[in-house]
């Protein structure tokens, strides 16, 4: 199906944390977007014609059209080059692939189940994502960012995920404070302020 040509690139978005990934990919690269932010419990027309899943985030550049949040994010990496979120060379590049791999595998996972699953498995998804972070709470010491001198995409998928932490009832202990330096250093960012819906600003207030 042929789309309607448009002037300026568009992401349809919800204030799910995949969204919130790609829309810290955005403000870090400061492109000129229109962000529609829909609700995802109502039909979204103009998401049933292009996106075969009817998924979020969807994003359209003029003939373009992606719907897997990775997919999505290393476009944008490519098609706005400054900053840069990957490393150059490629087996970094594979190193920060498998890392975001194992984040949306092992964290976002136990995050879904916590938010929308059934109370015992939330449970214990929840002590388990709790856990998974303190036990690797000093690599968030070893370097400014995630693993990195520079802030890239496991930073950009880590921090929806903790700032989601009072949503998901989860409480850090004062001993994770190379976790509580990290968020700091993130949520400050200009482009994560810049990131924030409504309903996720609400989240931490």
């Amino acid at each position: 199906m042929s789309l309607p040509k448009r002037s300026i690139m568009m992401l349809y978005s919800t204030s799910d944390a995949n969204c919130h990934v790609t829309r810290i990919v955005l403000a870090e690269k400061n492109v000129n977007v229109d962000i529609q932010l829909v609700d995802p419990s109502k039909p979204c027309p103009e998401i049933a014609e292009v996106n075969p899943y009817q998924s979020f985030p969807t994003l359209i550049d003029r003939d373009l059209v992606l719907y897997e949040p990775n997919v999505i994010t290393e476009y944008l990496d490519e098609r706005f080059p400054h900053p840069p979120l990957l490393p150059v060379y490629p087996v970094s590049r594979a190193k920060s692939r498998l890392m975001r791999y194992r984040i949306h595998r092992d964290w976002y996972t136990k995050m879904n189940t916590i938010l929308y699953g059934e109370s015992e498995q939330a449970d214990a998804a929840r002590k388990g994502l709790k856990d998974s972070l303190l036990s690797v709470s000093p690599i968030f010491s070893d370097s400014p960012f995630f693993l990195s001198n520079d802030f890239t995409l496991v930073d950009c998928c880590i921090a929806p995920l903790l700032w989601r932490l009072p949503e998901m009832d989860i409480q850090l202990p004062k001993s994770a404070k190379d976790i509580f330096r990290y968020m700091d250093r993130i949520f400050t960012r200009d482009s994560f302020q810049a990131s924030l819906t409504e309903i996720e600003r609400e989240m931490r207030d």
